[in-house]
Formats: structure tokens, sequence, C-alpha cells
């Protein structure tokens, strides 16, 4: 009996080669529709109308389309500001030197809408009133500061911590308890006393909130608003307690008329002659007329790089009302008051 051999490895192979073929055209054809649909896309993205300039997104109803054009008006606009910025980076770089400077960004401050009161050191008028203001003897070096730290009735604990750490800041400060008495009553026991300054520290929900600051004997009266208030103890990374050297003052951006004078209040409160040794500084650095105030030690690493230590307490201060002589709230002539509602109507003007 004969056997033939069927050649089966030929037709697995041309059956092989077909399958091979058949798949070969459908990724083809895939890549071929992946690709027509890309450029539809890129069609119908270059095709779609820009939001036109009136368009206002409050405008739809329907919350989720409202969300879903916010998002897309905002991609835009951010994909425009992206390719601006490379525009100007490649046009910087190929100028090379001979490119413009850089634009300075807008900010409030420097958008500040100008005061009229703001102050030209070099006025004559201006130094007029700084020889014969009630701050002309600190300034003259007749009178050394001499501050008394209260509190109102029945401080708590934070109260009472607050003001202990700011007799370390102030040279020459002391705390005394109120016990009840009317300020009207503390301030003639206090120029008695030779005291130049009474501080009262306010507090509401066993947390300090407000500060009155009275110049003596004269005046003027200051109170401000206290906010943000963090003792040592809840400052990360602090120095060691201040020493008993008297400290340097800095006061940035005081420039109007009425900032002009706050400024002085804040200068008078220390001693004209820092002790250089003990390498700290008080500073009250007014910004959109909020006055930060913060408490340093700088330390020198080597002759050409100096680092600053935080030692605390750190605060907020925003200004109420300025008041002529001592302390009257039912009598008293106010010189400033703080409308909110008139003077925080336009971001860009400040009164400090």
């Amino acid at each position: 009996m004969d056997i033939t051999e069927v050649p089966v490895t030929q037709t697995d192979s041309k059956g092989k080669k077909k399958k091979n073929k058949k798949m070969k055209k459908k990724l083809v054809k895939e890549a071929e529709g992946s690709a027509t649909e890309e450029k539809k896309e890129e069609k119908m993205e270059s095709a779609a109308p820009a939001f036109p300039p009136t368009f206002s997104v409050s405008e739809i109803k329907n919350k989720q389309r409202r969300h879903l054009m916010f998002m897309k008006l905002k991609q835009e606009k951010r994909k425009q500001k992206m390719q601006l910025k490379k525009k100007k980076k490649k046009e910087r770089e190929a100028l090379g030197d001979k490119a413009p400077p850089k634009e300075v960004p807008k900010t409030i401050e420097n958008q500040r809408v100008y005061d009229e009161t703001t102050v030209d050191p070099e006025d004559e008028e201006v130094a007029f009133d700084e020889g014969t203001d009630e701050f002309s003897s600190y300034f003259n070096g007749l009178t050394n500061p001499k501050v008394l730290i209260t509190t109102s009735d029945r401080p708590r604990g934070r109260t009472v911590r607050f003001c202990e750490q700011l007799a370390t800041v102030v040279p020459n400060a002391h705390v005394y308890y109120r016990r009840g008495l009317a300020l009207k009553r503390v301030i003639p026991q206090c120029i008695a006393r030779n005291f130049t300054f009474l501080m009262v520290i306010n507090e509401d929900r066993k947390i300090p909130n407000g500060l009155v600051l009275c110049h003596l004997p004269d005046g003027p009266t200051a109170h401000f608003k206290i906010s943000s208030v963090r003792l040592r103890k809840e400052m990360k990374r602090r120095g060691k307690d201040p020493t008993e050297h008297s400290p340097e003052v800095i006061l940035n951006n005081f420039t109007t008329r009425l900032g002009h004078s706050i400024g002085r209040l804040f200068a008078a409160l220390f001693p004209q002659d820092p002790q250089f040794v003990g390498r700290q500084v008080a500073t009250f650095h007014n910004q959109r007329d909020f006055i930060f105030f913060r408490f340093h030690r700088y330390i020198f690493k080597n002759e050409k790089k100096v680092g600053i230590q935080e030692l605390g307490p750190r605060f907020t201060l925003k200004l109420r009302s300025l008041q002529k002589g001592t302390f009257d709230s039912k009598f008293g002539e106010y010189e400033w008051v703080l409308k909110r509602h008139e003077m925080d109507a336009c971001r860009r003007k400040f009164q400090l």
C-alpha cells in the first residue's frame, strides 16, 4: 500500500501569510482613521470660534455647563499666556545683550493711587511740624522713653503672657495689672511717675484684639486692632529669649502725613541709642495699611553672609483711630477715624 506525504508546512505558511496581510491592512486602516480623527479635531479646534470679549460665563444658567465653560475659558487664557511668554523668551534670546529690560509686574503696591498728603522729607513745613509736635522732646534727646503696659479688666493667661513678652521687647517697660481702674484715673498716675507711654492690651474671648497706645503727657492716642498674635512658644525655629540690650528700630512704608505721625509714635517707644552688641532689631512694616511687627536677632555667618533669627512675639496692627491729647472716649477730638465703607472702597488707595 502506497503512502503519499501531504505538504502540511506549505499550506500552514500560506494561511499564516494571509492572516498577517489581513492584520497589516487592519492596522494601516486604524492608523489612517486615528490620523484623520486627529486632523478633524485640530480643524474643529482651529475652526471653533474664540470667546467674544463681551462673553460672560455668569449668563449660562446650567451649573454644570457654566463650570465647563469657565474651565475652558481659563485653559484658553493660560495657553495664550504661555505662548506669549515663550515668544518673548525667544525674542530675548535672539536679541541677547540688546534685549529690552524685563517688564515690572503689576501689583497693588506699585499701582497705588497717589495721595496728596505724601511726605517729602526735604519739605520745610514737615520739618517745622516735626520740631514742634508732641514727640519733639524725645527726638531732641530731652526725654527717655518709659512705658507702662496694662490690660483690660480680668485678663486671661494668653493676654498676660503677651504683655510680659512685649515688656522684654520694649526697653524700660513695666507691666501692671489694671485692678478695675478707669483709664482717666490711670493716666494722671502715669504722668506723676514720669511714664512717657501708656499701652493697654484689650481682649475678647481670651484672645488679644485691641491696642490703645497713649503718648504722655500731651498725646496723641492711637487705637489699633490686633490680629495674628503668635507668642514665642507657638513659633517654630525661634531663637533664645531676647537680651536686655535696646534694639534697632526699622520703620517701612510710612509715607503719608498720617503714616509719618504713626511712625514717629512707634519710634518714640524705643531709646534713640541702640546697643549694637545685642544684634536685635524691631521692625514695623506697613503694607496696605496693615502694620506687621517682627522682632529678630541677626547672626554673622562670615564676613559677607548674615542670617536672621526671629525671637517673637509677632502680631499685626490695623489703625482704627488717632485722637488728639490723651485718652478720652467721650469728649476727645479725633484727628482721623477709619470709615470702612468709604475708605476701603478702592483697593489701590491707602491711608498710611
